[in-house]
């Protein structure tokens, strides 16, 4: 996996399990939602002041976004679409 993949796969992981959208993600991070997709996608050469943010709206480490997952590792699944249910 090249780094770019690397990121956009750990960022769509992180922001599936924190329950968080591509928008809510980007509002957070002070960044475009687009261009949160376009990382995720790994067509996106990220700054590291983009993934410092990214990484601050996450709450993990910067290094989380740089790991390699594991070869068996199933691809991170998408949010389910639609609207949150009002409380």
């Amino acid at each position: 996996m090249d780094a770019r993949t690397i990121i956009g796969w750990n960022l769509r992981r992180l922001r599936v399990e924190h329950g968080l959208s591509q928008e809510r993600l980007a509002l957070a991070a002070g960044i475009d939602r687009a261009y949160v997709g376009r990382v995720e996608r790994g067509s996106e050469n990220v700054t590291i002041t983009t993934l410092e943010a990214m990484a601050t709206a996450l709450s993990v480490p910067v290094a989380i976004l740089l790991t390699e997952p594991a070869a068996d590792a199933p691809p991170p699944m998408p949010l389910r679409a639609g609207r949150k249910r009002a409380s």
